[in-house]
C-alpha cells in the first residue's frame, strides 16, 4: 500500500521510524516532511501536503504525525477528500477505517512509543471499511457538507437497521 506521511518537529523521530518499518512491512512510504529536525517549524504545511497526495491518490492512505497528533489531525481535515482521525488506541485506528473510512490517520509522538504506534498503524492500514449502511450514510453527510455552509436536516435523513 501506498501511504503518505509527514510529521513536523515533534513527529519527526517516530515519523523516520514509520517509514522504515512501513518499508520492512512492503507498503511504499511517501515521505511529505519534515526532512530534517527544526525545533521551530509548523505542522500545518507538511499535514496540507500528505493529505492532498491521498486525495490526488486514489487508494492510498496517510499519516501525520505531531506532538499530540490534536493539530495535525485539525489540518488535515481542512482538506476536502479527507476525513483525518485521530488514533490514540489499537482499537480507535481500527474504528477509524472500519466505521469512518478514514484515510488519514493522526498520531500523537509524545503520547506513544514506536511500538504502540507501529501497532496502531498496521491496525490503521490493515482494517477495511465496513460498508455498512448507516456508516456510508454518515460519510455521504459528511462529504455534502464538505465545504458547504449547510448542515444535513437529521429529521429528513434516511433511516435503516443494521447490526
Amino acid at each position: 500500500m501506498r501511504v503518505h506521511i509527514a510529521a513536523d518537529h515533534a513527529g519527526y523521530e517516530l515519523k523516520n521510524h514509520l517509514v522504515s518499518w512501513l518499508q520492512e512491512h512492503g507498503h511504499q512510504a511517501l515521505d511529505h516532511g519534515a526532512f530534517e529536525y527544526d525545533g521551530d517549524d509548523d505542522y500545518p504545511p507538511f499535514c496540507f501536503r500528505a493529505a492532498r497526495a491521498v486525495v490526488e491518490d486514489p487508494g492510498s492512505l496517510g499519516i501525520v504525525i505531531g506532538g499530540s497528533g490534536n493539530g495535525e489531525q485539525i489540518a488535515a481535515n481542512k482538506v476536502k477528500g479527507v476525513r483525518a482521525a485521530l488514533t490514540w488506541s489499537i482499537e480507535t485506528a481500527r474504528l477509524a477505517r472500519e466505521h469512518n473510512d478514514a484515510n488519514v490517520m493522526a498520531l500523537g509522538a509524545r503520547m506513544h512509543d514506536f511500538e504502540e504506534s507501529a501497532r496502531m498503524v498496521e491496525t490503521f492500514l490493515g482494517t477495511p471499511f465496513s460498508g455498512a449502511d448507516r456508516h456510508v450514510r454518515r460519510i455521504e453527510m459528511l462529504s455534502a457538507f464538505d465545504g458547504s455552509a449547510e448542515s444535513p436536516d437529521p429529521s429528513t435523513a434516511p433511516r435503516t437497521r443494521d447490526a
